[in-house]
């Protein structure tokens, strides 16, 4: 076999394995995405809420102060592919829908130098707080089964749980579910009975 045709068989063989690769990575995201009950759609959304985390700076930031926002918490680490392809989407993202009234929230599972970098680097736009070891509890209980990255959770204005993704996740199916989600106002707040 002369050197040009073996050159065009390991082309071919590469450009197969690449596409089945995606192809076998969409396929298994989908398989392992849950459909969260309203039982644990409601202490997903709640334990989302009540955490805390450090932010680049070292200062602890409360989720729910971005509550009345459509958030997009996002649990991602450096180290992670699908989550470095994501990010530059979720910057546009920021930037074209936050004064409308969105909000992603990255949550690094790393080390806070190399998130510090990484934030740096990417130009992120958007708050970046560092998850620790107990943060895999966190995603577990936001449905998060397979305790993989990237992890998407998106909450309405009023915290509601509206979608999870598991694995990078498609920016235009991304934007045709929050667009609608900007366009609500929160649920009014119900009196307590006594």
């Amino acid at each position: 076999m002369s050197k040009f045709k073996q050159i065009l068989l390991y082309l071919c063989i590469a450009v197969i394995a690449l596409g089945a690769g995606s192809f076998f990575r969409s396929l298994l995201s989908d398989i392992y995405q849950t459909e969260l009950t309203s039982e644990e759609s409601q202490q997903g959304a709640k334990a989302i809420l009540e955490a805390s985390f450090p932010d680049l700076k070292g200062d602890d930031q409360a989720v729910s102060q971005w509550l009345g926002k459509v958030m997009v918490v996002n649990f991602w680490a450096t180290w992670c592919t699908p989550c470095r392809e994501e990010i530059p989407e979720f910057v546009e993202a920021q930037s074209k829908y936050g004064d409308q009234g969105l909000i992603f929230v990255g949550i690094a599972i790393d080390q806070p130098e190399k998130v510090k970098m990484f934030s740096q680097e990417f130009g992120i736009n958007y708050p970046v707080l560092i998850g620790s070891f107990n943060t895999w509890s966190l995603l577990e209980a936001a449905g998060n089964r397979m305790s993989a990255l990237p992890y998407t959770v998106v909450l309405n204005r009023s915290g509601e749980i509206v979608d999870t993704y598991l694995g990078r996740v498609n920016l235009k199916k991304l934007e045709k579910l929050i667009e609608p989600l900007l366009k609500q106002q929160p649920a009014p707040e119900q009196p307590v009975q006594s």
